[in-house]
Order: structure tokens, then C-alpha cells, then sequence
């Protein structure tokens, strides 16, 4: 991707010492992952123009890293949106700068898929991937970003047996316990 300037998030995180997983594993799909390969695939199929005459499409290779985060971190189309807003490293992956690009919303991200989809891309996209990186000696197992919501229970609550439910358990948040899922 093109350099950008850094805004202050972005320039303190690529200033900090430890780099963390998920900056490790980037990285490695940034070297490994036939990018070439894979938007002249997509590129046929994709709009030079706004169907309505509006904004521009979102650049191509910012949209396929988008797909493929949202694959391999198996996020739904709002949730990718929320992460480009608020990670960094993901929002460095995909070539977006903040300051002076827009973020693709969630809309945007699933007419993306549903374009793979209508033209069969993603199965293609995954197979190309997937044989590259078996050609390299390497294979990739899929991602999960764990987000726990506490949801919040009366103490005494009992199911039909008068017991408690086993679904239900206490866990302590800061200096606050709490009894629920």
C-alpha cells in the first residue's frame, strides 16, 4: 500500500516496543498472500465507477484485506466496520488512513461479498490463498476476536427444578461481582 501519513494512534503504535499477535500475523499475510493474484481475479468483476454516481468505489486492495480480515478474524459486516474504526493494525492492514480516508461501512463491506458471491470469487480467492501458502509450507487455521458482554442476573435465580441454572456463573469485573452469563 502507498505511504501515508501516520495520524497519533497509528504513529504510537508503530512506535511501541512489543509487536503483538495480531501485528506478527499481518505481517506474515502481507508477505505471503498472492495480492496480485488475487485482485486480478476480483478486478473484472469490480466497478470502476459508482453505480448511482455517487463516491468512488473503496480502491479494490483495500476492500479484498478487508474481506480477508473479516474471514480470518470471522467478523460480521458491522463488526469489521466497528474494528477499521477502532484497531489500528486493522485499519493499517487495509490501507486506510483515518485522517484522510473513509472507512468502508458495514453496506459497503457486505455489496463487497455479495459481489464475490454473485460471480464466485470466494471460493476462488480461498483456493488461490490457500494453494500459495501450501506451495510456501505453510497453512492457515481461521481466527476469532473474542468480545464477552456480561449480561447481568438476579442472584437467586432458580430454574424449574429450583436449582440454579449451570448455565449461570458469578465473575468479578474491577472491584464489582457479578451473577449471570
Amino acid at each position: 500500500m502507498g505511504s501515508k501519513q501516520l495520524g497519533f494512534s497509528e504513529y504510537e503504535q508503530s512506535t511501541a516496543k512489543k509487536r503483538t499477535r495480531r501485528e506478527r500475523f499481518l505481517g506474515e499475510m502481507e508477505s505471503v498472500v498472492p495480492w496480485k493474484a488475487l485482485i486480478d481475479l476480483i478486478e473484472p468483476h469490480y466497478p470502476k465507477t459508482s453505480s448511482k454516481g455517487g463516491r468512488p468505489p473503496y480502491p479494490l486492495a483495500s476492500m479484498l484485506r478487508i474481506h480477508l480480515l473479516q474471514q480470518w478474524y470471522d467478523l460480521s459486516d458491522p463488526a469489521m466496520e466497528d474494528a477499521l474504526i477502532e484497531v489500528p493494525t486493522m485499519r493499517r492492514f487495509a490501507g486506510i488512513d483515518m485522517i484522510s480516508d473513509r472507512i468502508p461501512d458495514e453496506t459497503t463491506i457486505l455489496t463487497f461479498r455479495h459481489l464475490l458471491e454473485k460471480h464466485d470469487l470466494g471460493q476462488q480467492i480461498f483456493e488461490v490463498v490457500k494453494a500459495h501458502l501450501k506451495a510456501n509450507g505453510m497453512a492457515m487455521k481461521q481466527g476469532t476476536i473474542i468480545d464477552a458482554t456480561l449480561i447481568a442476573a438476579p442472584s437467586s435465580t432458580k430454574n424449574k427444578t429450583n436449582e440454579r441454572d449451570p448455565e449461570m456463573h458469578q465473575t468479578k469485573k474491577g472491584n464489582q461481582w457479578y451473577f449471570g452469563m
